[in-house]
């Protein structure tokens, strides 16, 4: 991913579980020529790949990055658990290269810099299709570094209390969803090291993950994080090191928070993001240490208007449709008219109904509409 941006070119992540008119959807709109492919899906790609524009596949197995190991990885994925269902995508024409090919070659090959802007199209993320076919959100070049830059900003007042060598940040998240992005925008560009965790749905092992170093950074979906509490080892985990967590999803419940504060010792804050902001919103201060149940002030970098019906400002305490300006917000979707999802002066219409009280802080009440993959997020961070 981060070699498509650097090399200039428009990154569009896929869900591999897509059925074959979503990923045929997904390529022809957004004009892909080349997909990397885990070779566990390689059997839908070659169900759709007739009718769409690719020029080119590179294709990877499980195994590749583990050395030995991963001869008997790919061992046991195909023979034994038998993951991977047959494929055939022989033809020439595909141009397919194994991954490991692709890594060899590009060691030997210098970089060339391409030109480059910051309002150039570098990312172009799929909607969910909930309300039909799926829309591709444009992100700029602009609006990815932005949002790195914004969500650096907001976990500083904690992250530069950390004196360790390593930050750790656990990654049970799916790596195509706009939520990992933006965090592994900010692990990268900030310096963490990541504890990818493939399958979150098994409790136990993932238990037995955590138990294995520190961890200080926690983004989780909610369910994941009740099923944690669920577990009877995970009390017994050293919560000494975390300081973030992040929950994506709906909103987590007091219960829920006031559980999270009793075993982890962390208090529960929450905040609000969408596909179209790169996940950057609002959030609460994230040296905050009570659960106030509000999606907090915007973060760094974003204006927030709250409108009614008529476009005109509501006033504090009154509802009204959230609508957001800033560096990380799309300029709209791709092969669309976008004129009506912003407001005249350019603010971006989320659909969310919220109300704002005295202090700034913003309550999330209702849905105007729903946006594709759009989605909140609750963080929690280490009381003192």
């Amino acid at each position: 991913m981060i070699g498509i941006l650097r090399a200039g070119y428009v990154c569009t992540p896929v869900n591999p579980l897509y059925t074959g008119r979503e990923l045929r959807h997904q390529l022809n709109d957004s004009g892909a020529q080349a997909i990397f492919v885990v070779d566990n899906f390689a059997q839908a790609l070659e169900q759709v790949i007739e009718e769409t524009a690719i020029k080119r596949v590179i294709l990877s197995k499980m195994g590749d990055m583990m050395g030995l190991k991963g001869i008997l990885v790919n061992t046991i994925i195909r023979q034994v658990k038998r993951l991977v269902p047959k494929y055939n995508l022989n033809d020439p024409k595909y141009h397919v290269t194994k991954f490991p090919e692709v890594l060899k070659k590009g060691k030997n090959l210098p970089f060339q810099q391409p030109k480059m802007s910051l309002d150039q199209k570098a990312f172009l993320q799929y909607t969910g299709g909930t309300t039909g076919l799926s829309k591709g959100a444009i992100l700029s070049q602009r609006n990815i570094v932005a949002a790195a830059m914004q969500s650096e900003a907001w976990t500083r007042p904690i992250t530069s209390e950390i004196n360790e060598v390593y930050i750790n940040m656990v990654m049970a998240l799916p790596l195509y969803h706009i939520f990992a992005f933006m965090l592994s925008l900010l692990g990268m560009r900030s310096g963490y090291t990541f504890i990818l965790v493939p399958n979150p749905r098994d409790i136990p092992g993932f238990v037995k993950t955590l138990s294995k170093q520190p961890f200080h950074i926690f983004p989780a979906v909610n369910t994941l994080f009740k099923g944690l509490l669920d577990n009877p080892n995970f009390k017994d985990l050293d919560f000494s090191s975390l300081r973030i967590s992040q929950a994506g999803g709906m909103a987590a419940t007091e219960q829920t928070a006031n559980r999270w504060l009793e075993v982890t010792g962390c208090a529960m804050i929450e905040g609000w993001g969408m596909t179209e902001g790169v996940a950057v919103g609002t959030a609460n201060v994230i040296t905050n240490r009570e659960f106030n149940g509000t999606i907090g002030v915007p973060a760094p970098g974003v204006d927030v208007i709250i409108i009614d019906e008529d476009g005109r400002h509501v006033d504090l305490n009154e509802g009204g449709e959230l609508c957001i300006k800033g560096p990380n917000v799309t300029s709209g979707y791709l092969n669309r008219d976008s004129s009506a999802d912003f407001t005249s002066d350019g603010y971006f219409r989320t659909g969310d109904i919220v109300s704002m009280d005295d202090k700034g802080y913003i309550k999330l009440l209702d849905r105007k509409k729903r946006h594709d993959f759009g989605f909140r997020l609750q963080c929690i961070s280490k009381r003192n």
